[in-house]
Order: structure tokens, then sequence, then C-alpha cells
């Protein structure tokens, strides 16, 4: 099963239908192109921030005779991206104003909006109080008086 974190838009737009649900595992787009993979998801700033340190990475390994280096530097920013992706985007919606509404559990993307919209449809209605429960009484047990040993006392037994 997959974990869904479930982002909720601003105040004044809020409706369950327009909700994101971000998977938290590891993103392999993110990992292959993580550049294409931030832009897609409108993450500017890490995209061309990415670019910028993968270029120089590769440009310093070639003037330093390091192609080697250079790739296994790239290859470490691609891995982050891979496993930090999600998280990053998940913060980027916090900076505009989204707020987290919970995490689903599901096998795919649409169980999860069905989990969703199950658990959110059960918040909007009121539930009824829980009737209160006054013990009676007459029906209890005396107090057992005496003294017992190990394990041989039975509560209600002489």
């Amino acid at each position: 099963m997959a974990i869904y974190v479930v982002m909720q838009p601003p105040a004044g737009d809020n409706k369950a239908r327009d909700a994101i649900f971000v998977r938290d595992s590891f993103t392999w787009l993110g990992f292959l192109a993580a550049p294409l993979w931030f832009a897609w998801h409108r993450l500017w700033i890490e995209a061309a921030l990415t670019f910028v340190v993968m270029a120089i990475l590769s440009v310093t390994g070639e003037k330093l005779g390091l192609e080697g280096a250079g790739s296994l530097l790239s290859l470490l920013v691609s891995l982050y991206v891979g496993f930090e992706g999600q998280a990053l985007r998940i913060a980027s919606l916090r900076r505009r104003g989204w707020r987290e509404w919970g995490v689903v559990e599901a096998g795919n993307l649409g169980d999860a909006e069905t989990r969703q919209a199950l658990e959110a449809g059960e918040e909007g209605e009121e539930a009824a109080p829980m009737p209160r429960i006054v013990p009676d009484a007459s029906l209890a047990r005396p107090p057992q008086t005496g003294m017992a040993l190990g394990l041989t006392h039975t509560p209600g037994r002489p």
C-alpha cells in the first residue's frame, strides 16, 4: 500500500475535489530527469537550482579531468531529488498557502481519493453524542477482604 499526503487548497478555495494527492515515495522521474520533473510540478526555483548545480558539477569534472567524479556527484543530486522530491513538492504547496488535510493509505490514487472523500464526508456530519453510561451500584460485588498469595486469588470467589 502507498501513502498519500492530501493537500487542500487555501481557505478561500476550499473544495474537497480540488485536493492534491502527493504520493510519499521515491520518484523515478525525479531521479532520471530532475530539472524537468521540478519544472513539470512548477517548482521553478528548484528546477533552475538543480540544473545549475548539475551543470557546474559536470563542467568542473571535465575541467579537472575527473569526468567520473562529476558524473557521480550529479548522480547524488539526482538521488536526492528522487528521495526528497515529493517532500519538496509538499513544502512548496505549504508556502503557497495549501494546508495538509491528512494522510491516506491506499493501493492506488483512485482508492486514495475514495478514502479521503469518505473520511471528509464523515467530518461534515455531526455525530450523535455517545450515551452516558452510569453503573448500577446494586449489581456491584462486595469488596474482597483477606490475603491472596501469588496467582491463586480470583476476584469474586472465596
